[in-house]
């Protein structure tokens, strides 16, 4: 009996300890899936916050590419407001002049190019020569020293010489179409009215000196036919001067309006003779209709320098003309801009 109580206790003994050892392994057992899902807990709290940073990454990489397209666009409409026809930016009266004196060198140099310019001058020279030396006798039946013949003659030659340089000037550019490469050139478009009417000047001027040969082979070298009084040779020049001023920017002005060389041509040639011939009309019509066409009229305007009065009113009247004319070019100019 004592034998098997004993062995019995150790029995319930191995029994408590296997079930302790059992409770430890469970224990052991329930720490390591605590521990397992603790750091599945972790793991998992490590993906959202890997996922929240790429999330915040993506939206980053998506304000900068809006940033990108918002400056892209800011360019955009930079380069579309620099390139609307607003002009090219002030850069100073130097590099205005420097324009204007290249387009006046290429369009005195196109002038030249061509038979225009030996046409012009040759055949108005031989003109006006001709009717100073042999209409009505001419310079041989006067008794005295005078070149007036020449300059009642002059006026209405420039009536139409004006009109054969000016008729291309930019009625070419139109037909061409060079006249839209010349809009969108770094150049404003005043400078390109003024490079023109520069050079158009210069093509009359030169038919004035050329014209300035006949008295100086007459009264000076190499021929001595009197004393001449030169006051009224200059100042007839002078006025001269101011007339194809003013009837280049009038012709420059039809010549913007219209694609047509002929077109141009005779309407510059017709305003300028209705404006020369109201001098002729001053006299019969009295009263304010006479006043006003002495007031409109080039040869009213003109007769006092071929006299050798320079009057400030009348320099007044062809510049204010001059300045008519340039202003109703640049503005035909810029309209197209706009069609």
């Amino acid at each position: 009996m004592a034998t098997e109580k004993g062995t019995a206790k150790r029995r319930t003994d191995e029994d408590l300890e296997e079930g302790s050892e059992e409770n430890e392994e469970r224990d052991e057992d329930e720490e390591d899936e605590e521990e397992e899902e603790e750091s599945e807990s972790e793991s998992d709290e490590d993906e959202e916050e890997d996922e929240d940073e790429e999330e915040e990454d993506e939206q980053e990489d998506e304000e900068e590419d809006e940033d990108e397209e918002d400056d892209v666009a800011a360019d955009k409409r930079e380069s579309h407001v620099s390139a609307a026809p607003k002009g090219p930016p002030d850069l100073g009266l130097s590099y205005s002049v420097r324009n204007i004196f290249t387009i006046f060198m290429r369009e005195l140099r196109s002038y030249f190019d061509s038979l225009v310019a030996y046409v012009v001058i040759g055949l108005s020279t031989l003109v006006v020569g001709a009717y100073f030396f042999l209409y009505q006798g001419g310079f041989w039946n006067v008794d005295r020293a005078t070149m007036a013949r020449m300059f009642d003659s002059l006026p209405f030659a420039l009536c139409v010489v004006i009109p054969l340089v000016t008729m291309s000037v930019l009625a070419d550019e139109k037909r061409s179409g060079t006249i839209e490469l010349l809009i969108t050139m770094p150049v404003k478009d005043s400078e390109v009215i003024l490079g023109k009417y520069f050079a158009a000047l210069a093509m009359c001027s030169i038919l004035l000196l050329a014209t300035l040969t006949y008295p100086i082979a007459m009264f000076k070298w190499p021929w001595h036919l009197g004393s001449l009084d030169w006051g009224p040779i200059w100042s007839g020049y002078f006025g001269l001067f101011l007339m194809c001023g003013a009837g280049v920017a009038i012709g420059m002005w039809f010549s913007s309006i219209t694609e047509s060389n002929i077109i141009a041509f005779f309407s510059t040639m017709l305003v300028l003779l209705a404006l020369y011939a109201m001098g002729y009309l001053v006299e019969p019509l009295r009263g304010w209709v006479g006043d006003s066409l002495a007031f409109l009229s080039l040869q009213t305007r003109y007769t006092p320098f071929a006299r050798g009065l320079i009057d400030t009113r009348n320099i007044v009247y062809f510049l204010s003309l001059t300045t008519l004319g340039l202003l109703l070019s640049f503005r035909s100019l810029e309209s197209r801009k706009w069609s």
